[in-house]
């Protein structure tokens, strides 16, 4: 068995904390871009997506942040993330 390595531990630490930051902030993106932000979800999305005007009534209850998401989302995972 290894001996406990403080530096490598607190570097995997920080390095675990970076990557989730990273995965959680997106650039924000405005109510009156829910044009853009819908028709990149339903591209994602193909046969499964809701209507249009149902996707834009969940895009204009949506926070900056996810339409940020939605709008840089390229998988369906990536959209279920986003919480819109």
């Amino acid at each position: 068995m290894t001996a406990f390595n403080p530096a490598k531990f607190l570097s995997i630490i920080a390095l675990l904390m970076l990557t989730l930051t990273a995965c959680s902030k997106y650039e924000p993106v405005s109510v009156d871009q829910c044009a853009k932000v819908v028709s990149n979800a339903r591209k994602v999305m193909g046969s499964s997506a809701d209507s249009k005007s149902e996707m834009m009534k969940q895009c204009k209850a949506a926070t900056d942040q996810e339409r940020g998401c939605a709008n840089v989302a390229t998988t369906k995972a990536d959209l279920m993330r986003c919480s819109m």
